[in-house]
């Protein structure tokens, strides 16, 4: 039977991360306290609170922000709120062994892949940039290395053809969230599995860069950055001499010629041609303008 007496502090800071801490609430757990990042400046350089906190304080739950989750004070007042658990989602920093051997039953993370694939910071984006057919989320003990703990349970789930990462994070929050449930409701009659070193894969942060793209790679490949690398950094190629930014398009396959040669303009799309195939720009952006069809925009040949 489900012990939702046990006392857990929770440690999210990212929209995906709200799911889980909701149904935490709704199960019944006792959540304690929970730890997220400071407010940063946002808009115009004004404060934003993470999306967890402004959940938290809604739910009206105690509300911690430290600096460094790793520093004293975070630790005297974790242990303070004495947890039984910890659960860690989309929280953003590096969770230090003091705190990973503090909680009597460990750590407990939501990651949004099929570990042992897709460690690291952008798994979601990973999956789409790979080609992946499916995604999911996994529920594993953390330890000291990077998403490497031991996976309590695993959900999959297919990776829709036009889905994009906002999508796909969206689905798998509350896929997460209502394992999560499971899980701590579970967690005494489940066994831990370590992780297959042999399949892993990385998804390191993503950096303006990964989306600084040209015309000279596949069709395919470009179709699935401008799905992956939503909302950040997003795509750019370039387009006369600047760089036009690509928020949605379709790959167009046994169309071709030369490299961002444009081959079509109809309805509200222009064709270009790849390194193989071709990419019909839908909704594109250019720089300091707002978004638009991409046959109003680009009134002038790449």
């Amino acid at each position: 039977m489900a012990d939702r007496a046990r006392s857990v502090v929770f440690a999210g800071s990212a929209e995906f991360a709200v799911p889980s801490l909701r149904a935490l609430n709704a199960a019944g757990y006792r959540l304690g306290l929970v730890v997220t990042q400071p407010d940063r400046p946002g808009h115009r350089l004004r404060l934003s609170a993470p999306p967890v906190k402004v959940e938290a304080l809604g739910l009206g739950l105690s509300v911690f922000q430290p600096e460094r989750i790793g520093s004293p004070e975070s630790l005297r007042r974790i242990a303070a709120a004495a947890p039984d658990l910890m659960v860690v989602v989309a929280y953003g920093q590096i969770i230090p062994p003091a705190l990973l051997s503090l909680p009597a039953q460990g750590v407990i993370n939501v990651h949004a892949s099929l570990l042992p694939r897709h460690r690291g910071a952008a798994p979601i984006a990973a999956a789409i940039l790979a080609g992946d057919k499916a995604s999911g989320v996994s529920i594993m003990l953390m330890d000291e290395k990077l998403d490497h703990g031991p996976v309590l349970q695993i959900l999959s789930t297919p990776i829709e053809p036009e889905e994009d990462s906002v999508q796909l994070g969206q689905r798998l929050s509350h896929l997460g969230a209502g394992l999560l449930v499971d899980t701590l409701d579970r967690i005494d009659e489940l066994i831990p599995e370590p992780q297959d070193e042999r399949q892993v894969t990385l998804a390191p942060k993503l950096q303006r860069s990964d989306g600084e793209l040209d015309w000279g790679i596949e069709a395919s490949r470009l179709e699935r950055a401008v799905r992956a690398l939503q909302p950040w950094p997003g795509v750019t190629v370039p387009w006369s001499s600047r760089r036009l930014k690509v928020l949605r398009g379709r790959a167009c396959p046994g169309l071709g010629g030369r490299p961002g040669e444009v081959l079509e303009r109809s309805g509200d799309g222009v064709l270009v041609a790849c390194a193989v195939d071709s990419y019909r720009l839908e909704l594109v952006q250019m720089p300091g303008g707002r978004p638009g069809p991409a046959r109003l925009l680009l009134a002038a040949d790449a």
